[in-house]
């Protein structure tokens, strides 16, 4: 590996970056970073370094190296120290075959790094994990939603956990895990049909981004199953737009819903990242909604910045940056 790509993988795994962005430009390449959900840029590298790095990751994750104009992805494992990290790779050529790739850091937390900044909310996410049903994550790639649903999993003992991604993020021997595959025709509605056959206890989705699938998963979680899914929308109150978006009748979100956890990673003031949930549960999903608020985070959300900084968990400058979620 080219030492100068190999010394930057590692020093954004270090920082826990979400993202890294090689982008062409007339004359030579930009570096851009997704850190904290804040778009950086980094540094500007000449055009022969950068198709020297895009064809050797490429190369790591069993992708075509000749091919600069179709759209491609892969997968690879990342050693950076004692530390695996899981990375996904997404290339595609312009117009003038000028090769942009997407590289994003997928982290493995055991147990006892998934911290929280509000305990009593994981509390009230695992009651809500009592009820079968349909439970919905929302939030920017990168913080965390796959990491809390499979936290999740983990605590329903003795229960037949299935999980249908694309790709799969994490590995976890105890759940049975299945990867959508569209050339083989198995998408997400096609395996959510397979799964039922295996009568799962716990369906995790890895998204719902179609009609069909929002179908699915809500006739999933009607017939007795608890299905966890995420979905985006930019707010916890977002999701109820968000399904009506995709042509899903209220009867169906209110006799199916479950719960909503909006979240995102912050900084703490001890350098460390921590997950905050704006929770919506029961009835509450469909009352609140229609308020004010715009589709932003609630009053709650609000309130539990301010009790952060109070408490001296986070920084002011956090509270500013995160406030409307």
């Amino acid at each position: 590996m080219d030492p100068k790509l190999e010394q930057l993988l590692a020093q954004l795994v270090h920082q826990r970056v979400a993202d890294l962005y090689l982008l062409p430009t007339a004359s030579d390449y930009r570096v851009l970073i997704n850190l904290n959900g804040q778009r950086q840029a980094l540094e500007v590298i000449p055009t022969v370094v950068a198709n020297r790095w895009i064809s050797h990751l490429k190369y790591r994750a069993n992708m075509s190296v000749t091919e600069h104009r179709r759209p491609q992805a892969g997968a690879l494992k990342l050693k950076v120290g004692q530390r695996i990290v899981d990375v996904r790779l997404s290339t595609v050529g312009d117009f003038r075959d000028r090769e942009s790739m997407v590289v994003r850091f997928i982290y493995r937390l055991a147990s006892q790094q998934y911290s929280l900044l509000i305990p009593a909310q994981w509390d009230e996410l695992v009651r809500t994990t009592k009820v079968r049903g349909l439970i919905l994550f929302a939030g920017p790639t990168g913080s965390g939603k796959t990491t809390t649903m499979y936290q999740l999993a983990r605590e329903l003992k003795d229960q037949v956990v299935m999980t249908i991604e694309d790709p799969v993020e994490i590995e976890e021997p105890a759940f049975l895990q299945l990867q959508v595959n569209e050339l083989a025709g198995m998408g997400y509605q096609e395996l959510i049909k397979v799964g039922l056959r295996h009568r799962p206890q716990v369906f995790i989705i890895g998204e719902i981004r179609d009609h069909q699938t929002a179908t699915m998963a809500i006739q999933a979680s009607l017939s007795g199953h608890l299905v966890m899914a995420t979905v985006h929308a930019r707010s916890a109150r977002g999701v109820i737009a968000r399904l009506r978006q995709l042509h899903i009748d209220e009867y169906e979100i209110e006799q199916s819903l479950s719960g909503i956890a909006y979240q995102r990673l912050l900084p703490t003031v001890d350098g460390q990242m921590a997950v905050l949930f704006d929770l919506l549960t029961g009835r509450e999903n469909w009352q609140t909604v229609e308020n004010q608020n715009g589709g932003k985070n609630g009053q709650q959300w609000q309130a539990n910045l301010e009790k952060l900084v109070a408490a001296g968990k986070i920084l002011p400058e956090t509270q500013q940056q995160f406030q409307f979620g």
